[in-house]
């Protein structure tokens, strides 16, 4: 059985279309320069209102990653 150690980092994603959007871009952007990554928790859910509409959804997400 071997013994895993795992380190978490929190980045927030943006989309103007949908908070499922803003997480997978998040996750993919996160991807791009940090290996083994293993789960993410969504945190803080927040937008920006522009003229009385939703201009973005903005998601905090906590993401783990297994170190080597």
């Amino acid at each position: 059985m071997s013994d895993n150690v795992y380190k978490s980092i929190e980045v927030t994603g943006s989309s103007t279309t949908s908070i499922d959007d803003a997480i997978r871009g998040a996750v993919a952007k996160a991807a791009e320069s940090v290996r083994n990554l293993e789960w993410f928790e969504v945190g803080d859910v927040r937008g920006h209102i522009e003229d009385g509409a939703v201009a973005h959804f903005q998601v905090t997400v906590k993401l783990g990653f297994r170190l080597d």
